[in-house]
């Protein structure tokens, strides 16, 4: 079963609670402020800090889908 990152760049205000969570997997584009995910497909490893940033995530633009 493999996880993928989805981000609703509409929702996205730019905080950058997902970046402080799981900078491996989330940076800033600082030209509109808003989230790139880096790894779409994180590994097994990182599912913890993953699912961290999307629960840190004040505007609810991050989500998990298990595929």
């Amino acid at each position: 079963m493999s996880l993928t990152v989805a981000a609703d760049l509409d929702a996205c205000q730019g905080y950058a609670c997902c970046l402080m969570e799981a900078p491996a997997v989330f940076d800033l584009n600082e030209e509109i402020g808003k989230v790139v995910v880096l790894e779409a497909h994180p590994t097994p490893d990182q599912r913890a800090v993953v699912e961290a940033a999307v629960r840190a995530c004040p505007a609810k633009a991050l989500a998990l889908v298990t595929e």
